[in-house]
């Protein structure tokens, strides 16, 4: 399986586990809340054959640090994409970004002079108000919820997982979603992540989205319950020059979902006559 997790990259805020593969021109891979680079591995080997597809999980994420001392919300997140550019030595890649990897990599293009060649903004956290009632109730009662004994922590992560999809995914992978999680550090910083959520990270490039500098995709899945094609309507019209597309019956994870379909869509993007 190409996705691999076997590079350390240190970085501001604690060392980050990467992987890469293929070859031709340079892809970054951008994964979300509550996700990691693993999210991707079924678009990877599709990607792997045209581009040198770079991915990394966010400090706090997956097998990166999960350090209580280091910040891990979304200003530094952008900051760390750009270390992560930097490490790789990437002036312009292509850019695939979801979910809270939209606002990271937003912030990194807008805020920290980042250029992208292409830019693909799949079911992303971008605008205001951001998450579902849960992610509001679990944000305002964090200290609750880190208390909770293993067994029941474990099903609220299955639970909140399982709310983001209206697709079957493979046991497998649903499992390997939940895993980095369920350690007693994953379980701590599952908990940091609600605490550190804060819109005005958001608020802070949302006027600036009519000024992305390359060639923009924004796809939705259609059905997502986390964050509405709505949303996704409304970042379009913030971001006009950008083309926007839909991918009916799938829902906030359409790389695990439908992975063919985000495969087609990206090829017909990325492909020079796209």
């Amino acid at each position: 399986m190409p996705w691999k997790l076997d590079e350390t990259v240190e970085t501001s805020a604690g060392a980050v586990a990467a992987g890469r593969a293929g070859a031709g021109p340079a892809l970054v891979l951008a994964h979300g809340w509550p996700w990691s680079s693993f999210s991707w591995h079924r678009i990877i080997p599709g990607l792997e054959q045209r581009y040198r597809v770079h991915w990394y999980d966010m400090p706090g994420y997956g097998r990166s640090a999960k350090d209580a001392a280091q910040r891990t919300a979304l200003e530094i997140q952008g900051q760390v994409f750009a270390e992560m550019l930097a490490h790789w030595g990437l002036e312009r890649p292509i850019v695939v970004a979801h979910d809270f990897g939209g606002a990271t990599t937003l912030r990194a293009h807008l805020l920290h002079g980042c250029d992208y060649a292409r830019y693909v903004l799949m079911n992303v956290v971008a605008m205001r108000p951001w998450g579902s009632d849960f992610f509001d109730h679990v944000g305002r009662h964090v200290d609750a919820f880190s208390g909770l004994p293993p067994h029941i922590h474990k099903a609220v992560v299955e639970a909140y997982i399982q709310g983001a999809l209206v697709n079957t995914i493979a046991p497998d992978d649903f499992n390997k979603l939940v895993e980095p999680w369920l350690t007693a550090e994953g379980k701590d910083s599952f908990y940091r992540q609600f605490a550190q959520a804060d819109e005005k990270y958001t608020a802070e490039v949302e006027p600036h989205y009519a000024s992305v500098r390359c060639p923009t995709r924004i796809l939705w899945g259609e059905d997502d319950p986390w964050i509405p094609l709505e949303r996704g309507r409304a970042l379009h019209a913030a971001m006009p020059q950008a083309s926007f597309e839909t991918m009916p019956g799938l829902g906030h994870l359409p790389q695990l979902e439908g992975p063919d379909v985000v495969l087609d869509r990206l090829d017909a993007f990325l492909s020079p006559a796209g």
